[in-house]
């Protein structure tokens, strides 16, 4: 029985280009083309359809939970807030992670009749030359 040489999986460009090729195959058949199978100890051909699936999504550069959204799923930003039974009002994780805030970040407060306004206040500023 003559052993097969391993195919090393395709990622990147190459890999997108061959799967535009092969556009009218099977997802295992393009798995296969692309090195994303493997042989067992019984001689039977196992498709790694996760490990294709995978290498897909980073060549397409997806970013299925990367820094544009929350880790796990979440909600989506509603832009609106309310008022807490303790009288507070929180501004969610969404709306600091976008605005790319960090613990001791600092805002002026300004209040208006009917809206209350938050500027963040630069480090440059405080320091100022006045």
């Amino acid at each position: 029985m003559s052993k097969k040489k391993k195919i090393e999986p395709l990622t990147g460009e190459e890999l997108l280009q061959k799967v535009k090729e092969l556009e009218n195959s099977s997802r295992e058949e393009k798995a296969k083309a692309c090195g994303y199978s493997t042989q067992t100890k019984n001689g039977l051909e196992r498709v790694n359809i996760m490990k294709f699936q995978n290498a897909l999504i980073d060549a397409a550069d997806i970013l299925p939970a990367g820094k544009q959204g929350p880790g796990r799923g979440g909600r989506n930003a509603s832009y609106r807030i309310s008022v807490q039974s303790n009288g507070n009002l929180l501004i969610g994780a969404a709306y600091t992670k976008q605005m790319e805030l960090v613990a001791g970040d600092e805002f002026l407060i300004t209040l208006g009749r009917k809206h209350i306004k938050l500027k963040q206040v630069d480090l440059e500023e405080d320091g100022g030359d006045e």
